[in-house]
């Protein structure tokens, strides 16, 4: 089964947060495709980057709003995809994923195959 490992950051992470270095990310990917388990994934800009889009209904104008919500505390970094047989085998490479490291955090979530 594939999950997808969301790493979550903070937008204003604490400057004394010991981070993950771009290396630590590299290696991670390095350890998921020596395992067999590599299926994909991406990295992002930061959320001052982004531009979204929202429809209040579907007559209504979209409105786009640069940057992230002003109420937003946190932010995707980018993804892994991993197929593994179990959620417990995608727990134990979470624990093992540098996004969790400097107030990140790493959500795992199942893959909807439609």
């Amino acid at each position: 089964m594939k999950y997808v490992l969301l790493m979550m950051g903070p937008v204003d992470p604490d400057p004394a947060a010991d981070g993950a270095t771009e290396q630590e990310f590299i290696d991670f990917d390095t350890e998921l495709q020596q395992a067999g388990v590599h299926a994909g994934g991406f990295a992002l800009f930061g959320p001052e980057e982004g531009t979204s889009v929202t429809k209040q209904s579907r007559e209504a104008e979209p409105v786009v709003t640069a940057g992230p919500y002003a109420e937003s505390r946190e932010y995707v970094g980018g993804t892994f995809v991993i197929d593994v047989p179990d959620f417990d085998r995608a727990l134990a490479w979470a624990k093992r994923c540098p996004g969790a490291l400097g107030g990140g955090r790493v959500e795992i979530r199942a893959l909807l195959e439609m």
